[in-house]
């Protein structure tokens, strides 16, 4: 009688699942490993260059370090105390509001105008690409080369700008103070900042406009909508993933601008055209109080990532429309 030796199938529905040979485990792990290596520069690079400075930077808030503790190594735990300084000192309010309004002002022109670009060029006319070329210079140029340049405009006695603006008997005999004039100084260094930040809303808005099939606006046009009925119910919703990464990257960007301030104004007259990113650096680099500049700058990191969270959380449902997807 011939004895039937019966296997457990191990593939079958509802099963255990079938053991892979150990070949096939040996090259998984080995494409793991060269996957990681392949990304292990990477990860490198952002620990010593962008981890180890924030790190440093959070732990120099809590410590009372001065220029003592360059030679020493040494700084003694300060506690809360550099943030009780940054948060209760006078001059905080006013660098705060300064701030909000370069930064809202300069985004809101910045996007205003590098859309209404975005919309000229995606029509096809000649010279097309040249004109869009120019118009990347201020990105172009150093950001120092450029504010120098500007504080030589803004000059109220010598300055290409008022000496246009009494031309145009727009200004006073005297010219407008917009270097040294508390109430104009933040809006001439705003302007400053427009001026450089147009390029590269105009660069990500333009490739969003291109992204956008053409075959939509033609059946709408058919349909007898007009322009504004376009850019309002095709135009502005495709738009909208990019122009969520235009605003939050241009936020990060103004908040922190530093080189343009110290440049054409100093920050002064007064505090008036001065933000918390340039008392960060004034705390840290003119008075050497670099637990206080550490503390001011862990502040607006910490802006920074809540306007991120905030916009991103309600901008979350910007996609496609379905019936245009």
């Amino acid at each position: 009688m011939t004895q039937l030796h019966l296997t457990e199938r191990t593939d079958a529905p509802g099963g255990p699942p079938a053991p892979r040979p150990a070949p096939v485990r040996r090259r998984d792990r080995r494409d793991r490993v060269a996957q990681w290596l392949f990304v292990a520069p990477a990860v490198l690079y952002l620990v010593a260059f962008f981890g180890y400075p924030v790190l440093q930077n959070l732990v120099t808030a809590f410590q009372d370090y001065d220029t003592s503790s360059l030679y020493t190594g040494h700084a003694p735990f300060a506690g809360l105390r550099n943030y009780q300084e940054v948060l209760t000192s006078g001059r905080f309010g006013g660098l705060l509001w300064n701030t909000v309004v370069f930064t809202v002002v300069s985004m809101a022109a910045q996007f205003a105008i590098g859309l209404a670009l975005a919309l000229f060029f995606s029509r096809r006319f000649p010279l097309n690409g040249v004109v869009r070329a120019l118009l990347l210079l201020p990105w172009l140029v150093p950001m120092v080369a450029s504010a120098t340049v500007w504080r030589w405009m803004l000059d109220q006695d010598n300055g290409v700008v008022n000496r246009l603006l009494e031309t145009l008997h727009l200004a006073p005999a005297g010219g407008v103070p917009w270097l040294s004039g508390v109430d104009v100084s933040l809006y001439a260094v705003t302007l400053v900042n427009v001026w450089v930040g147009i390029p590269f809303n105009l660069v990500v808005l333009y490739s969003g406009l291109q992204e956008i099939p053409a075959e939509i606006h033609e059946a709408a046009s058919l349909d007898g909508v007009g322009p504004f009925g376009r850019f309002r119910h095709i135009t502005w919703p495709l738009l909208r993933p990019v122009v969520n990464v235009v605003v939050v990257l241009g936020f990060i960007y103004t908040v922190k601008v530093i080189d343009i301030i110290l440049v054409v104004t100093g920050g002064g007259p007064a505090d008036a055209s001065s933000t918390l990113a340039v008392e960060a650096y004034h705390l840290s680099f003119k008075t050497f109080l670099f637990g206080q500049g550490a503390a001011m700058g862990n502040v607006l990191i910490l802006i920074s990532l809540l306007f991120a969270a905030v916009y991103l959380r309600l901008n979350r449902g910007a996609h496609l429309p379905e019936d245009t997807a």
